[in-house]
């Protein structure tokens, strides 16, 4: 099940970073919490590069913590609006200094915006 966890960890951490490039160079090491049934797993995600380890991330900078079933759908099919609005309601959580969630959450508007600007400009 834990293989499966990295698996999902990757995927998603691949996924986030396909759609939003300009976030691939960043070095972060993020603790990523999956709370289940009466179980919590920890995992360490450390970027450039995507390498996820199991075990508590005691050098992160980031942790994230979220529902073991709620991450398992968001890493196979979430978009990045999608893990916007999960963070927004609730449901993903992100503790860590405010200099570095404010430079991911810029990043991440900028791109958005960017995005959006590109598809207005598309002839009909």
């Amino acid at each position: 099940m834990a293989d499966d966890a990295k698996a999902l960890i990757e995927l998603a951490t691949r996924r986030f970073v396909e759609e939003v490039p300009a976030l691939e160079p960043i070095k972060l090491v993020v603790g990523i919490e999956l709370r289940g049934r009466g179980d919590v797993q920890h995992f360490r995600l450390e970027m450039p590069g995507v390498k996820v380890t199991k075990g508590p991330a005691a050098d992160a900078r980031i942790r994230l913590d979220m529902r073991r079933e709620f991450f398992n759908v968001m890493a196979r099919e979430a978009k990045v609006p999608d893990w916007i609005e999960a963070f927004i309601y609730g449901q993903a959580k992100a503790t860590g200094p405010e200099q570095f969630l404010r430079l991911i959450i810029n990043v991440v508007e900028r791109h958005q915006e960017r995005e959006r600007t590109r598809k207005a400009r598309r002839p009909a």
